[in-house]
């Protein structure tokens, strides 16, 4: 078997790991890695920042459940790659990253651009290493995959000194195994089912880990059978359809909501998928003394305000299969929760004919989503419109509102749309994005317009940053340092070769949509949006009382 450097070995276990694109910057220090990758079946995206292609990394994991790999060279192309990889880690996405490095000849020494990639990514990944011994790069690769990928998935991080990755090494991929499934103990599910038969009002919440599970389907048929309604977390959206006459959508918002009338009345949480960073249970339930059942595939996370009475860890569907086998509810009356989703549908609908301009937030997502087909995806930036769209933009299917929300990293929309066509070409993207979001990684329109990825870009445009406004407002009364200026997005689009539309009035917004989402360029629509609705649900809000 002849000799190969490192770097050639490295980019044969990405293939032997099923990697389709590598996103990232070229460096010298990863230069060999490049010149393999250049023979290679993998796919090469030169972005226009780190950030752009850690975010596309990160959002492909979540899209496919398989790692996406990023890569840099080292000092600020690592740094620059810190943002989505956190971003990842904490949005349980699976991704590798891949940093070049100085050789091991300079580490002892100030050398230029250099620092401790390994020490500097270990608080926002899963693992770090660096490879110092050729012969290990099969292991550490199969590793890092491996640990990426297992629940709860998150990031990994690769560096690869340009001296180890010059060498001459012998070897071969090491071959990975399906991991195998896990099932709930029968103790725990029978103390699961023994609580949900004596409970009289439960309700259901589901998180992400319940999409990452492929629970879906299950899910649905369970809290069918059982007649308990489901809320889902802004990462559970899809979970179960939108329509279902059981589906309260989404809770997280800080503010109290009509949803929180279900909780304030539930006598059982049953927690499927769920993910304290979510949305914290000291928002639930601030004296921890609603009963809490927890399924999921990792047990709980230890919190004073989420003390399971039975934890059920192991494979989703089995546990809820099996929890279903035991569980007679006929006869129970109405849950209480029930009564709140015409309350909610009324005040969703309610913004279907407002003709106000600039257009109030929740009209701009009712409309987004009446030209949105059920397998469409939208990538939601963070910002005062996260709000809405977490609210309001619902879903028939799973992973088809991608939301950073653990981490709630602004930037991540048109990267991460990017990643979401190239996953599926076939469907309509959306990238929703605030002005302030739109600015920080707009720059990867351009390589949106270079590998062929047409999506639409939607901007909430009010000229500062929503999100805060609305805070202090809230806090103080008033507000500070939250404004800027904006260039002219539609001049902006044209001079890159892109689709530009200024939205004029609320009858243009569906229209425009329409036209936007079938150019085969990516197209950017600047959108006024009136943001004095942020206020006004916050009044609202506190006047929620549950009467039921």
């Amino acid at each position: 078997m002849s000799d190969i450097n490192t770097a050639e070995l490295l980019v044969r276990c990405l293939e032997a790991e099923g990697v389709e694109y590598v996103f990232g910057l070229p460096g010298e220090e990863n230069l060999h890695v490049l010149e393999a990758l250049k023979a290679s079946s993998i796919q090469f995206i030169t972005t226009r920042h780190e950030q752009g292609a850690a975010f596309m990394a990160d959002v492909y994991g979540r899209l496919t459940g398989r790692a996406g790999v990023c890569l840099s060279t080292l000092g600020p192309g690592a740094t620059n790659l810190m943002t989505g990889v956190a971003d990842a880690n904490l949005d349980c996405a699976p991704l590798v990253a891949i940093t070049g490095q100085v050789g091991t000849d300079r580490m002892h020494i100030e050398s230029h651009q250099y620092l401790d990639l390994v020490a500097m990514f270990a608080p926002v990944t899963k693992w770090t290493t660096q490879i110092v011994r050729p012969s290990n790069t099969a292991e550490i690769v199969r590793k890092a995959f491996k640990i990426a990928q297992s629940e709860k998935p998150g990031a990994v991080h690769i560096d690869v000194p340009e001296n180890i990755a010059a060498m001459p090494v012998q070897g071969n991929p090491i071959r990975g195994g399906d991991i195998e499934k896990t099932y709930a103990s029968f103790h725990s599910i029978e103390k699961a089912a023994i609580a949900i038969n004596d409970a009289k009002n439960p309700l259901i919440l589901v998180g992400n880990g319940a999409i990452r599970a492929h629970a879906s389907e299950m899910l649905t048929k369970f809290a069918t059978r059982l007649n308990i309604p489901v809320a889902n977390t802004f990462m559970g959206k899809g979970v179960i359809p939108y329509p279902h006459p059981l589906a309260l959508w989404s809770v997280g918002l800080q503010q109290r909501d009509y949803i929180s009338c279900g909780f304030d009345q539930t006598d059982l949480v049953i927690a499927i998928g769920y993910d304290l960073i979510e949305y914290s249970p000291k928002k639930w339930n601030p004296k921890g003394d609603i009963p809490i059942i927890h399924i999921s595939v990792t047990p709980a996370e230890i919190d004073r305000s989420y003390i399971p009475v039975a934890e059920v860890v192991g494979d989703i569907s089995d546990a809820l299969q099996e929890i279903l086998y035991r569980c007679d509810r006929d006869g129970k009356p109405e849950p209480h929760a029930l009564e709140l989703r015409a309350e909610i549908r009324e005040d969703y609908a309610h913004y279907a004919k407002d003709a106000g301009f600039p257009i109030k937030p929740q009209k701009i997502v009712y409309d987004l989503r009446q030209v949105m087909g059920a397998d469409d995806i939208v990538i939601s930036d963070v910002g005062a419109h996260k709000m809405w769209m977490a609210r309001h933009y619902h879903c028939h299917c799973p992973n088809t509102c991608i939301i950073s929300n653990g981490f709630a990293a602004m930037g991540i929309a048109i990267p991460g749309a990017i990643a979401a066509k190239l996953v599926h070409p076939a469907r309509k993207i959306v990238a929703v994005t605030g002005d302030g979001g739109f600015m920080m990684n707009c720059q990867e329109l351009e390589t949106a317009l270079r590998i062929g990825t047409p999506f639409v870009t939607l901007i909430f445009n009010d000229g500062g940053y929503g999100l805060i406004e609305w805070k202090q407002e809230n806090q103080f009364g008033h507000s500070n340092f939250i404004k800027f200026t904006n260039p002219d997005f539609v001049r902006f689009a044209e001079s890159m070769g892109l689709k530009g539309y200024r939205v004029e009035s609320c009858e243009d917004l569906i229209p425009t949509l329409q036209e936007a989402l079938e150019q085969d360029v990516p197209a950017v629509i600047d959108c006024p949006v009136d943001y004095r609705e942020n206020l006004k649900f916050t009044q609202r809000s506190g006047e929620v009382s549950c009467t039921i």
